[in-house]
């Protein structure tokens, strides 16, 4: 079988009493869509900052295609390639979409005006961003120059998807992507997730919103009780069926598996 691109294996966060993480194990395959799903407290939002370096676990081990990393802060993550689009975005309203695509990276000018007066390339920064919202089909947007506060919720989001895409070499991490969203926004955010994987990027897909996971996912990541309860393919199971595993009312066919990797 394929080896996955990220891995993780016997992950453990604690907050005091309070156990977040409770040996955790998580696979992502190359190319595939993951949605990770689980109930409030399931520990889902701890798995995902330990893998994007917003936290770092007490226990346990995870590879970026073989190799081990131990990411101390969001900037190690990006600069190993998983880019994160956080449910709030991180966008600056104030400033234009050019200046949010190169948000903390931004590129300054050759020469002296850059290395010394620190000038930034806007014009090339600008060209860059008008070619990736291309890319994705974003550009209805006219005027890169114009500032986010006065797009759709639906352009903001694309607008973090595709700098996610621009920046991201190994894998990206969604988080509730269409939650504040309506149903044309959300679908065309849904068409920029298979975008994304069509051009080979592995996405990590966090969401409550089952007919999307259904949607677009080709696995199911089920998290409770702080840890994978099991991985299932959406075709063999209903929604139903996924709730009930996510809540403990029914135990899934794979968890007598799962515990014997967690053993391992």
């Amino acid at each position: 079988m394929t080896q996955p691109i990220l891995t993780a294996r016997n992950l453990v966060k604690r907050y005091g009493r309070v156990t977040a993480l409770d040996h955790a194990n998580f696979d992502l395959y190359s190319g595939e869509i993951l949605a990770v799903i689980g109930d409030n407290g399931a520990g889902k939002s701890t798995l995902i900052k330990a893998m994007s370096g917003a936290l770092q676990v007490d226990e346990g081990e995870m590879h970026l295609r073989g190799e081990q990393i131990n990411f101390r802060s969001p900037n190690d993550a990006r600069n190993a390639g998983i880019e994160t689009v956080y449910q709030t975005l991180a966008l600056s309203p104030a400033l234009s979409i050019a200046d949010n695509m190169f948000l903390g990276r931004e590129l300054r000018k050759p020469g002296f005006a850059g290395k010394v007066l620190r000038q930034l390339d806007r014009k090339k920064m600008e060209r860059l961003s008008r070619e990736k919202l291309t890319e994705l089909g974003l550009m209805t947007i006219q005027n890169i120059s114009q500032v986010v506060e006065t797009l759709s919720g639906g352009q903001r989001q694309g607008i973090a998807v595709a700098r996610a895409a621009a920046f991201g070499s190994q894998l990206i991490i969604m988080d509730e992507p269409t939650a504040a969203l309506g149903v044309k926004e959300s679908n065309r955010v849904l068409d920029l997730i298979r975008d994304v994987k069509a051009r080979g990027m592995p996405i990590v897909l966090i969401s409550h919103n089952m007919p999307h996971v259904f949607e677009v996912a080709d696995r199911i990541h089920i998290h409770r009780l702080g840890r994978r309860l099991c991985t299932i393919n959406p075709k063999d199971y209903s929604m139903s069926d996924v709730v009930a595993f996510m809540t403990g009312a029914t135990v899934p066919p794979e968890a007598e598996l799962e515990a014997a990797v967690a053993a391992e």
